[in-house]
């Protein structure tokens, strides 16, 4: 499932990618957000309608049964297809959160939002608090009966979710139908470690695979890495997101140290890329992905949350900058 390393590949050698940066698109504190959620504009995920780019996203309300702890929700915002005026922004929660002792109780972080035919569909990541770690995940499915403004789950137990060889921090997914097979990439956990003697553990995690020919039934691979690590066994890789250019499919994902990325510059996350001819072995080129954290701004210490899409001709690159998002999402174009 894994070929090559982190270097450039032939097939772009005599066309290299280039991402010309457009700069932040939407700030969450410049806003009235359904629920008093201040701040956090997270994992931006596009979908393409007739008139507007509808942008999802997770953002943050403070819990009210909990002093000091946040509750996800999601929340969307509109812009033309042009992606230079905003139109309209959610004037209510988009899906609810989880049944107490549900997978998605405590949030919903990221929702890929995509098409099952006519019908707009949802594959909410949610997230519960734990005691021995902070959090676990799992991925479960909602539909839209309302042209993507509200969805609702169709049960209250995820579609995938902690497994024999992959045991935790199941999220992050991306799904995209291809030759009527519906592939989705996420990610599973692979180990909660005290480094350096920290007082909490940190989590570590790589992007899986899984098959499905209905989009609810899915067949995971079963704790095979895909991608090859760059920095290590302690490398954590999440986010993936999935686009046709050409013959070509490539990956596009965000990768970190898993342990002192808060504190230490360099640490954080930077955005990752791998090509594939078949969906399932993928070659890592994070050398042809050609975007960095600029010099100073918003996007100076942490490029993370990347979601590739394509609308009129155009392919575009949205992502979250420093703070895991705290103050938004910017935008990038494919040159």
């Amino acid at each position: 499932m894994v070929s090559g390393s982190p270097g450039w590949s032939a097939p772009f050698r005599k066309r290299p990618v280039n991402w010309k940066k457009l700069g932040k698109l939407f700030d969450p504190t410049q806003h009235t957000l359904p629920l008093g959620c201040e701040q956090f504009a997270q994992s931006p995920q596009a979908l393409v309608l007739d008139d507007v780019v509808r942008i999802y996203f997770s953002t943050r309300q403070k819990d009210p049964a909990v002093p000091g702890k946040y509750l996800s929700h999601v929340c969307y915002v509109d812009f033309d297809r042009s992606l230079t005026r905003m139109v309209g922004i959610a004037a209510k929660e988009v899906i609810a959160l989880g049944k107490p002792g549900c997978f998605d109780e405590h949030g919903i972080f990221p929702m890929h939002v995509t098409r099952h035919g006519e019908r707009i569909v949802a594959y909410p990541s949610g997230w519960t608090r734990r005691v021995s770690v902070s959090v676990d995940t799992g991925i479960g499915l909602a539909w839209s009966h309302d042209g993507g403004t509200t969805f609702e789950r169709i049960g209250d137990g995820p579609v995938l979710g902690p497994s024999l060889h992959e045991p935790f921090l199941v999220g992050d997914p991306f799904v995209l139908q291809h030759e009527g097979m519906y592939h989705m990439w996420y990610i599973f956990g692979t180990q909660w470690h005290r480094f350096d003697g920290a007082h909490d553990p940190d989590r570590t995690y790589k992007i899986g695979h899984a098959t499905s020919s209905d989009g609810i039934q899915w067949q995971p691979d079963g704790g095979v890495r895909i991608i090859a690590d760059a920095l290590g066994e302690d490398e954590s890789q999440a986010l993936p997101s999935v686009v046709r250019i050409g013959s070509r499919f490539h990956m596009y994902f965000c990768y970190r140290e898993s342990f002192d990325f808060r504190r230490t510059r360099g640490r954080g996350y930077r955005i990752g890329h791998a090509w594939s001819d078949d969906l399932r072995t993928w070659t890592r080129a994070d050398n042809e992905m050609n975007i960095d954290v600029s010099a100073d701004g918003w996007d100076s210490d942490m490029l993370c949350y990347p979601h590739v899409f394509q609308c009129d001709g155009k392919t575009y690159l949205l992502y979250n900058g420093n703070e895991f998002g705290r103050t938004g999402f910017g935008l990038a174009v494919l040159e």
